[in-house]
């Protein structure tokens, strides 16, 4: 690793130079580079090449990296629970519903945290997916600071949106009338309007979705998204009992029911969607409506994807979709490498087909092909001039890749997880060096969100 002796602050000198044995552009011809370098200079990509080369080039220029090092983009994680979940995590039983475990467990976590808790928490969710190279992350919007959670994302170095509760239906925390939870919306959408966050940090409109929103709130929460170009997102249908609700009150299936309203579009992140059926599948495909699989929730709750989802179809007929961890007690761990590992070997399992998705299909899944989902593919999710530098550098010091694969994307996907990631620089920045955080003291934060975790068990009576 050579030292910086440049100016800094000169814009024409690259910042940093990273090199790879390999690096996977996921460019349109997935090439494979070898024993090439990425320049960057500030927040872009500014050349790639022959390392030799480029190193003669700028002599002066820090680099990280090795020569038998796996360079990747970096992973975008489309549906993430930041904030609760965390001080709970593989704490709630597995043997109990999901709706249980919402309602019994999460939801009265929730209206116990302070400002404080939700940038803890989504503080320390952030540092670990960052450690298995998750640049950007999608909140899933069950914040009711999500000012915090904003300041969470620029405190450790990374990218995503944010978004805060929205539902009008049931009691809960930040439930209210439909122009009540819109007016909330909407001034989120406004302060980030201003809000320079580093350039990091966006929001969007998100509901709770499910059977918790009226028709009123759907639509205009739809219209708020389009009229400040922006997305929304909410959770639909990974268990049935969305289905039965929408066939009782409308007797429609659920997106059947919001093509009638007009929310669909390429501006909606619809998370799960487990539960369609082909009609419903179309509409999403016909009307550029995006889906978030978030495959290891549906396992660990028991939702029914092998059974029932149609994740596997959607892929086959090149839809807008994208993957995602959820929570600490539904996907658990915060990796989109063991994420997208389980996507592929359930979609070839159950679709008994060994092409319909491969290796190299999984790495678009988290990187160009999430990017596109949430409409920021012109500037994420491939290693090419001009995007900005998002980028993961993978060890291959471990046993998993031990002999090192000549392809090794495929031995990333089934040998590797986000634990073999050594270095992760994001707009432009280096924020974790040998799998640790640059940003955030972690021996301070893992007692801080340790000791806040234990409040909480033993005030809920959960131990």
């Amino acid at each position: 690793m050579r030292s910086m002796t440049l100016n800094a602050n000169n814009p024409n000198i690259p910042s940093l130079i990273v090199r790879g044995g390999f690096i996977a552009t996921v460019n349109s011809r997935r090439d494979v580079l070898k024993n090439s370098a990425v320049v960057i200079t500030n927040r872009e990509i500014t050349e790639i090449g022959d390392f030799e080369k480029i190193y003669q080039k700028f002599p002066g220029v820090s680099v990280i990296g090795t020569p038998t090092s796996v360079v990747t983009p970096g992973y975008i994680n489309a549906h993430q629970h930041l904030t609760g979940d965390r001080f709970l995590r593989s704490a709630i039983p597995d043997t109990i519903s999901s709706n249980d475990a919402i309602f019994k467990w999460v939801v009265p976590l929730h209206e116990l945290l302070t400002a404080t808790d939700d940038h803890l928490s989504a503080t320390a969710g952030l540092v670990e997916a960052l450690s298995n190279g998750v640049t950007f992350t999608v909140e899933a919007g069950t914040v009711a600071h999500p000012h915090e959670v904003a300041r969470a994302f620029v405190d450790v170095g990374a990218r995503g949106t944010v978004g805060r509760w929205g539902w009008d239906i049931g009691q809960g925390p930040q439930v209210g009338p439909a122009s009540v939870v819109l007016e909330r919306q909407k001034q989120l959408l406004e302060d980030f309007r201003s809000k320079i966050s580093d350039n990091l940090v966006t929001a969007w409109v998100t509901l709770v979705g499910h059977d918790l929103m009226s028709d009123d709130l759907l639509t205009t929460a739809s219209q708020l998204a389009r009229d400040y170009q922006t997305h929304l997102t909410f959770h639909i249908a990974p268990h049935d009992e969305d289905v039965k609700s929408y066939l009782a009150r409308t007797g429609k299936r659920p997106i059947n029911h919001f093509h009638d309203l007009g929310v669909l579009g390429d501006h909606v992140l619809l998370a799960h969607a487990v539960h369609i059926d082909e009609t419903e599948a179309n509409l999403i495909i016909e009307t550029g409506t995006a889906v978030v699989s978030c495959p290891w929730a549906y396992l660990r709750l028991a939702q029914g994807i092998t059974g029932f989802g149609r994740h596997a179809d959607l892929m086959r007929r090149n839809a807008r979709i994208a993957l995602g961890c959820d929570s600490e007690n539904a996907g658990d761990a915060i990796d989109m490498i063991r994420t997208a590992s389980l996507f592929t070997g359930l979609t070839r399992d159950g679709e008994r087909d060994f092409a319909i998705t491969s290796a190299h299909d999984a790495l678009d899944l988290l990187t160009i092909r999430g990017a596109q989902a949430i409409g920021m593919d012109h500037l994420i999710g491939s290693i090419e001039v001009g995007k900005l530098a998002d980028i993961v550098i993978h060890s291959t010091d471990g046993p998993q890749w031990t002999p090192i694969s000549p392809d090794p994307v495929l031995q990333l996907l089934w040998a590797s997880d986000g634990r073999s990631v050594s270095d992760v620089v994001v707009n432009g920045r280096h924020v974790v060096r040998d799998g640790s955080s640059l940003m955030v003291n972690e021996s301070e934060l893992r007692a801080e969100v340790t000791a806040r975790a234990q409040f909480f068990l033993t005030n809920s009576n959960r131990v």
